[in-house]
Order: C-alpha cells, then sequence, then structure tokens
C-alpha cells in the first residue's frame, strides 16, 4: 500500500514536469501570434512625422505679412495716422461737456440778496464766487473757429496719406524680399541636387579610372586625379546642403513660429514674362508708393504754413451753458426764484502784436516747405531712374535665360563626348575633369541667372504695384 502511493504521487510528479515542459515550447509561438492578431486588429500604424506644409508664392506674401515686425510696424502707424485725422476733425465741431461743481466761500458777516429774491443770505467773502455755498450743474458746449483747426485737419490727412504710403512701401519691400528668398531656396535646392549629381558622376568617373587601371589602360596619375576630383564634389555636396538649410531658415523665419518647419516649395513650371516698357512707365507713374509719399510730405508742409499764418488772423470762440449755478441745487430757489437757466458768450481774439514770433514762425514753414518740394522733385529724377535700371536689368536676365539653358544643354553633351573619348582610349583624364567643372559650372550658372530675373522682375514688379 505504500509503495503504491509513492508510484502515484511519482506519476503525478512526470505529468506536471511534461506540461511545464510543453508549454515552454509553445510558448514562445503563441505570445507573438496573439500579438500580431492584436496589431491587426487595431490597424496599420500612423506615421510619427507629419507631412511638410506646401508654400506657394502668395501663400509665403501672405504669411510674411503676419510675422515680419517693420510691416507691423508700418500698418500700425498707418492706422494710428487715420485716427489722428479723425481726431483733428473733431476739433472743427462743438464739444458738449457736462459740468458739476459744488463751491463753500467763508462768509465775511454781511447778509446780502444774492440774486435769490428778497431774502438776506450770508455774503461770501471771495467776491468771485456768488455765495456762501454755491452748486452748479450744466451743460456747456464750447467751439472755436480758426485757421488753425482747419491747417490741423489738412495736415493729419497728408500725415495719414504719408502712412498710407509708407504702409505700401513697406508691403512691396517685403514682398521683393520674400520672392527673392524664395526663389533663392528654389535655386539652392536645385544646386543641391546638381552637387548630388556631380559627386555620383565623379565617384562613377574614380570607378572608371580603376578599372582601367587595372586593365592597364590608364595611369595610376588618372586615378589619383579622379580621386581628387570626387573628394572636391563631396566638399561641394556639404556646402550646398549648408546653403540649402539656411535658405529654407532664412525663408522659415518670416512663414513659420518656428522657423525648422518642414515645408515643400511649389516651384512655377513656367517663368513670368516681362511686360512692355510702355506698360511699365504707365504703371509707375500711376501708383508708386514713394511719390504718393513725398507729395504727402509736401501738403504736410503747406498745412504746416498755412496754421503758422492762422496766427495773423482773429480767433472766433463760442460758448453756451445750460443748467444750474445757485445757493440750492434744486431747480426753483426761495420765493420761487426758478435756478435752471441758461448764459452764452462771444469771444474774439484780435492777434496785435507778438514780436515776429509769428513771422519767423511763418518762416520756419515755408523753409521746410522748400525742403520738400526739392525732396519731391528728387523722387521724381529718382524714380525715373530706378526704373530705367530694373527694366533693363530685367531684360538683360531675361535675354540671358535661354544662353544659359543651351550652355547647360552643351556642357552636358561635352562631358558625354569627353568620357566615350576617355573610355576609348583617345581623351585623358584633365579633359574629363575639365568637362565635370564645365557642366557644374554651367548648371549653377543657369540657377543664378533664373534667381536673377525672378528678383529683377520682382523689383520691377514692386516699382509698378503689380505686385
Amino acid at each position: 500500500m505504500q509503495r503504491t502511493c509513492g508510484s502515484g504521487r511519482r506519476s503525478r510528479l512526470v505529468f506536471l514536469l511534461t506540461c511545464t515542459n510543453i508549454f515552454l515550447v509553445l510558448a514562445p509561438a503563441v505570445v507573438p501570434a496573439r500579438a500580431q492578431s492584436a496589431a491587426t486588429a487595431a490597424g496599420p500604424a500612423q506615421p510619427a512625422t507629419a507631412q511638410p506644409v506646401s508654400i506657394t508664392l502668395e501663400e509665403a506674401l501672405h504669411r510674411a505679412q503676419a510675422n515680419e515686425p517693420s510691416y507691423a510696424a508700418a500698418a500700425a502707424d498707418s492706422r494710428s495716422a487715420a485716427l489722428d485725422r479723425s481726431i483733428a476733425r473733431s476739433a472743427l465741431l462743438p464739444g458738449v461737456v457736462y459740468h458739476n461743481q459744488y463751491l463753500y466761500t467763508e462768509p465775511n458777516g454781511l447778509q446780502n440778496q444774492a440774486g435769490q429774491g428778497a431774502t438776506a443770505q450770508p455774503a461770501p467773502k471771495f467776491i468771485a464766487n456768488n455765495a456762501v455755498r454755491e452748486y452748479a450743474s450744466q451743460a456747456v458746449v464750447d467751439e472755436t473757429i480758426g485757421l488753425g483747426q482747419i491747417a490741423g485737419l489738412r495736415r493729419a490727412a497728408a500725415a495719414a496719406a504719408a502712412a498710407a504710403a509708407e504702409l505700401e512701401i513697406a508691403r512691396r519691400g517685403l514682398a521683393a524680399a520674400v520672392t527673392g528668398l524664395y526663389y533663392g531656396a528654389i535655386s539652392a535646392d536645385h544646386k543641391l541636387a546638381i552637387a548630388e549629381r556631380a559627386r555620383s558622376e565623379a565617384a562613377d568617373f574614380t570607378s572608371l579610372t580603376g578599372k582601367r587601371e587595372q586593365q592597364r589602360e590608364a595611369a595610376h596619375a588618372d586615378v589619383v586625379k579622379a580621386q581628387l576630383q570626387q573628394q572636391q564634389r563631396e566638399r561641394d555636396l556639404s556646402d550646398a546642403r549648408l546653403a540649402a538649410e539656411k535658405a529654407r531658415l532664412e525663408l522659415g523665419v518670416l512663414l513659420f513660429p518656428d522657423p525648422r518647419t518642414a515645408y515643400v516649395l511649389a516651384a512655377p513650371d513656367t517663368v513670368a514674362s516681362l511686360a512692355s516698357r510702355a506698360d511699365v512707365e504707365q504703371a509707375a507713374a500711376r501708383n508708386n508708393p514713394e511719390l504718393s509719399s513725398a507729395m504727402a510730405a509736401l501738403h504736410e508742409s503747406d498745412a504746416d504754413v498755412l496754421a503758422a499764418r492762422g496766427a495773423y488772423l482773429p480767433a472766433l470762440g463760442l460758448n453756451y451753458t445750460y443748467g444750474i449755478d445757485a445757493p440750492q441745487f434744486a431747480v426753483n430757489g426761495p420765493d420761487g426764484v426758478r435756478n435752471l437757466g441758461y448764459s452764452a458768450s462771444v469771444t474774439l481774439d484780435i492777434p496785435v502784436w507778438d514780436w515776429l514770433a509769428t513771422a519767423h514762425k511763418v518762416k520756419q514753414s515755408e523753409i521746410r516747405r522748400d525742403v520738400a518740394k526739392v525732396t519731391l522733385t528728387n523722387t521724381q529724377r529718382r524714380l525715373i531712374a530706378r526704373l530705367d535700371e530694373a527694366y533693363a536689368e530685367a531684360a538683360a536676365a531675361r535675354d540671358q535665360l535661354a544662353s544659359l539653358d543651351a550652355s547647360a544643354a552643351t556642357a552636358e553633351e561635352s562631358l558625354r563626348l569627353t568620357k566615350m573619348r576617355y573610355t576609348g582610349g583617345e581623351g585623358t583624364v584633365l579633359e574629363v575633369v575639365d568637362a565635370q567643372t564645365a557642366l557644374v559650372t554651367a548648371a549653377n550658372a543657369r540657377e543664378d541667372g533664373r534667381v536673377r530675373y525672378q528678383a529683377a522682375l520682382a523689383d520691377l514688379q514692386t516699382l509698378t504695384g503689380t505686385m
């Protein structure tokens, strides 16, 4: 009996060990299968990084206007100047004030009627006050008519026009800057692609020279020259990558709160055409903010002269007061006297002598006006010269685009033919290296030419207001 029980315990122990071994063998295969089933039920994993923002030139201009501090300051000045014009206009209109006052004056010990019926009242000690206790609750209307207020309104209007012109100048300058950075970043990306192709071309040529050396068709000097060229192209690629990153960061400062935000620039498919000379001149004469600003400055100086001369003329002041000015704060006083009433006054101040101060102020304003006239004529001359320069620059850059494209295509064909001659044993390694350098130079010059034309076109559009 005892031996039977022991053998039963051994049997159960063997069974448990066998089950444990089976579980350890199957567990690594079962757990991943369950995890895979759970992942399949949850769906495909979402990418952790967001897609880069696509930016067009119009979107870049809109974002820059919201983020650039100089443009924001110009917009604030324009709005403030418009409010100054409204304030100056209000000076020509009557002003209304509801005046309330209580006065207490020490009595002098005597009695008088103080204009309040037959009952005697304590007389105040100060003759400037009407009673010991005096209450004033009145609506006061004041109006001053003079040439100074009219000149102030004209000056405020001219200042508002000048601020609006400066805002337009800031907008166009920002548009030109953003356009330059936009196409500069695109050109930097293209130059990066050119540098990558040049590095790949140099690596292929190094491999070609190595194979020819192994076949005893070229000297080891060819391999060394090809390796030097490859190393230079790798350095050029590093510089091009750095330049592209800098260009994107400079543009990103104007576009995003974080300049490191990933974005993609939408390069235009075609190059914008250049307008005719007559259309450009008409647009520049019709809509030029610098000329408008100089003209507004002249109008502002004319208003200063008018205001200075206004000191020679009389100033008319009108005052109307309606309300209570009595010893009681009440509509009716003692003995039925009515406290509610009105008073009016007209004042005419005629200037007689001020020791030539007005004459000197007029002279000062006329001197500043002469300076404004010189500034206006200089702005007109500078506009004519700058317009001719900008149009000539844009025309020259446009005419060179086709030549730059042809040069890049010719350099690419030259490299292909030179490599064929070198492979056939007719060319030298120096010819291939020169052809590679010529191709990189021509491709970079083509990108620089495109940026030059876009910058010249943006400058011309800034002068004409078409951007």
